[in-house]
């Protein structure tokens, strides 16, 4: 939650700032080239845009005029790193300009939907892919904290969607989480290669699993590998991505009994006993043998639940009932203040705690007080109004935009609305499943559509909204 909106330091000097390190991530890529000499020709690709960006940056941080609103500073950053991370698919010249952007969207909003042909992309930009997914999960105010402190860090922390600070200072709290992201991408790196990952893949799907982005090296994604093992591996990243940085600070701190007391945690248990069951039935029902439909349901639940997109076969033949079952896993999404989008488990876990106190009130006595509480780990609080109008109105306001848009999308691409109401489930809740809609031949003005959603998504949209106040 916003507690301040405007910052008091030279915000010139931030956004500078942002944009030298937002170029100097389009030279990481650049570490491939030892490996893949053949590609060093396309190294030019990422210096020049890299290059002028860091040489505009040091300009800006020079000038003198300042960015106050801290919404408006986290708007631009994105936008800016966005708009940069095209210019390299641009350059490249197998894209138009609308898939360029696209593709860039996809990936620092960490959704995962693509319109390449990834079997053809060299590896420079299979791993500029991920990275960009890996950099757009932590967020660019959280990767420029890993390096620089500002005087109003925490206001920016807070204005990128970060609501929990796990160390003291800010400072703290981005090196603590930046520390956890490198040892479980090693972790995962390591494990995905033991069972028969290329190690070029186990790095690439770890980082965008960690990032719940679902990037892919194979036009099957996880499917490709057809190996329980990897999937089994895929889950527990997931698992990781999609959850609260504080609540992973706990699982470090060998604090196993109080992660298991979060509500949060609590209702994830709760919403994949009831879920998997349910879709694995729906798959077998519509003619899947039991075993398949039960490895199907677990896999993709947890990979629209976390909203990382990553599969394991095509939903074009599956029932509807079961694609029901997965748009309503992706509009809920994952951990709040984890690297997930959707409306957030702590969001829909306080609205159904809420709902069950409503209830309940109808069943006592007028004048029985009933106290309902949140488990935040570490600590127990009673649940207050103002947490449940927070979560009410982005629901209600998630809700709105994602009804628009699925109706918005469906007449523009022709299909039908279950379709659309999937994709743009995929897109707003930034997850990058798709049932199709989604490929090279889809239109710009389908793209644009997607484009909003998956930057409104990655937002939370009240950032966006008071980017735009006039103010």
């Amino acid at each position: 939650m916003i507690t301040q909106e405007k910052t008091s330091t030279s915000g010139n000097s931030i956004v500078g700032k942002m944009m030298v390190l937002e170029g100097m991530i389009l030279l990481v890529p650049l570490i491939v080239l030892p490996f893949y000499p053949a590609e060093a020709g396309l190294s030019v690709i990422f210096l020049i845009p890299a290059c002028l960006s860091v040489v505009a940056g040091l300009f800006v941080c020079r000038l003198g005029k300042q960015i106050r609103n801290s919404s408006r500073l986290v708007v631009f950053s994105w936008f800016y790193g966005i708009l940069l991370a095209a210019v390299p698919f641009l350059m490249y010249g197998t894209v138009t300009p609308v898939q360029a952007l696209f593709e860039s969207v996809s990936g620092f909003t960490t959704t995962g939907l693509s319109v390449l042909d990834v079997e053809k992309l060299p590896h420079i930009f299979l791993f500029y892919r991920a990275f960009l997914q890996y950099v757009g999960g932590l967020g660019f105010i959280m990767t420029m904290l890993l390096f620089v402190q500002e005087k109003d860090s925490a206001v920016l922390y807070q204005a990128e969607g970060h609501p929990d600070r796990l160390m003291p200072g800010i400072g703290k709290t981005a090196k603590v989480i930046g520390t956890m992201y490198g040892f479980f991408l090693f972790i995962g790196s390591v494990c995905y290669t033991i069972f028969g990952m290329p190690f070029f893949d186990s790095v690439v799907h770890t980082m965008c699993a960690l990032s719940t982005g679902g990037f892919s090296n194979r036009m099957d994604s996880i499917g490709y590998y057809d190996s329980l093992p990897i999937e089994c591996i895929t889950v527990i990243l997931m698992l990781i991505g999609t959850t609260n940085f504080s609540l992973l600070l706990l699982l470090f701190k060998g604090r196993v009994k109080d992660f298991f007391k979060a509500s949060e945690i609590r209702f994830l248990g709760g919403l994949v006993f009831i879920t998997i069951p349910i879709l694995a039935g729906f798959l077998v029902a519509g003619g899947r043998p039991i075993g398949e439909g039960l490895r199907l349901s677990i896999f993709n639940a947890f990979s629209a639940l976390s909203t990382t997109g990553y599969a394991t076969c095509s939903y074009s033949n599956w029932p509807e009932t079961a694609l029901a079952v997965m748009i309503l896993l992706m509009v809920i999404g994952g951990g709040l203040g984890s690297t997930a989008g959707g409306i957030k488990l702590a969001r829909v876990c306080i609205l159904m705690k809420n709902l069950v106190r409503n209830i309940r009130k109808k069943m006592v006595p007028d004048r029985t007080v009933l106290l309902t509480y949140y488990h935040r780990g570490t600590e127990k609080e009673l649940l207050t109004d103002e947490q449940i109008e927070e979560a009410s109105t982005y629901a209600g306001c998630y809700l709105f935009i994602y009804i628009f848009g699925t109706v918005l999308l469906t007449f523009f691409s022709g299909c039908t609305l279950v379709q659309g109401a999937f994709e743009f489930a995929s897109s707003l809740g930034t997850v990058g499943l798709s049932i199709g809609v989604t490929n090279p031949d889809t239109s710009s003005i389908c793209l644009f559509i997607e484009i909003m959603g998956m930057i409104m998504g990655r937002l939370e949209i009240f950032v966006v909204f008071k980017a735009f106040c006039r103010k």
